[in-house]
């Protein structure tokens, strides 16, 4: 599994310009709104210095990092999810990512024309808010109508309807006040019983603000704005980039150039870093390694993972006949220096179907199908 994310805004907020820097891929992005008609997708690798460390001391012929799948959706108007600019279009694309990127204008320039002739980050998040909410709710509506026609097919869908109603009513009512499914407090039961509905509102959040450089240190009154908001939606992240400077580090061409660049601009890490960081904390995503001659890579897994659930991120075969997992940490490589060491200082460990996997972990799975 990897983590993918949908950028979400209203126009002319700096979500193509910041997508084009994060993936280094070109999307049109221009001073009107729905220059962005298709959804724009770029896969980026994930950076992790320990990758970097295994490549080092167990030398392969490839190296594969993790990565992240970044999707430019076009900018939400009010309207939108009645079909206004180009409305559903764009909200199904929103349905098939894991986290919503929610990126919010948070500096001023008259030559960047703002939809609404104004910098309000608290009504512009609301107004995206409301479109969502209010496609979530067709959704819910006609599920709800679908399980009033079950309960009438006899026992068996009378016990149905039972279990789903009340949570589908209690949604339909939060959701046409405007409010997200996210933050009902279902259980993960619950959450369960709605996962084929794809609701657009129980995705996490993270909010970015695109600040001007001046900002970047402390902020300002508009993230301020979105700092406030984000506290009362389920506690969301607010993180802070400068579009307009993450143009200017993409389009340098070395590593080393661009790390001289951050470094001269008083930052420890990019804005695709900190994005990166962030959604995977907010995902609850770790990462482990496998390490060999032919490749090292990395792999992303959910957080609490058993051995096997994490093996079956290489492929369900490895799952379906797991039998044992050959595990020792990076951490213990990088003291020791070799894979050889790690075994002598008796740091490799055989573990079974009920063994956590830990972030960082170096692996390999034996299976037999």
């Amino acid at each position: 599994m990897g983590m993918n994310c949908g950028i979400v805004g209203l126009p002319n907020v700096g979500k193509s310009t910041i997508f084009s820097a994060l993936t280094s891929a070109p999307a049109e992005a221009a001073n009107y709104p729905f220059c962005t008609i298709d959804p724009n997708v770029g896969m980026v690798s994930v950076p992790d210095k320990r990758l970097d460390k295994i490549v080092e001391l167990i030398p392969p012929k490839k190296i594969i990092p993790a990565v992240v799948e970044f999707v430019d959706i076009a900018g939400l108007v009010k309207g939108a999810s009645k079909g206004e600019g180009l409305g559903n279009r764009f909200l199904s694309h929103i349905r098939e990512v894991g986290v919503l990127v929610h990126v919010v204008r948070c500096f001023e320039d008259e030559d960047i024309t703002h939809v609404d002739n104004r910098i309000d980050p608290a009504s512009d998040i609301e107004t995206i808010d409301i479109e969502l909410a209010l496609a979530d709710l067709e959704t819910v509506e006609k599920r709800l109508s679908r399980v009033d026609k079950l309960a009438r097919t006899g026992k068996e869908g009378a016990k149905q309807a039972t279990v789903l109603t009340p949570i589908l009513t209690s949604l339909q009512s939060a959701l046409s006040e405007g409010k997200a499914a996210r933050t009902l407090g279902l259980t993960d039961d619950q959450k369960a019983l709605l996962h084929d509905l794809h609701l657009i509102t129980m995705k996490p959040v993270i909010y970015v603000c695109n600040v001007d450089e001046e900002a970047l240190e402390s902020g300002n009154e508009f993230v301020e704005q979105v700092k406030s908001v984000a506290a009362s939606d389920e506690g969301s992240e607010v993180i802070m980039i400068c579009g307009k400077l993450e143009a200017e580090i993409a389009a340098l061409e070395s590593e080393e150039e661009r790390l001289e660049f951050l470094e001269a601009v008083g930052l420890e890490e990019s804005g695709l870093n900190l994005l990166i960081e962030t959604g995977y904390k907010t995902l609850g995503l770790r990462t482990y390694f496998t390490a060999g001659a032919d490749e090292d890579r990395a792999w992303t897994f959910p957080t609490g993972a058993k051995a096997p659930e994490a093996a079956a991120v290489i492929h369900t075969d490895f799952q379906k006949g797991f039998i044992k997992a050959e595990v020792y940490h990076c951490d213990d490589l990088f003291a020791l220096g070799s894979e050889q060491k790690v075994k002598e200082a008796g740091k490799l460990r055989i573990e079974g179907k009920e063994y956590i996997v830990r972030d960082g972990d170096i692996m390999h799975f034996r299976f037999n199908v």
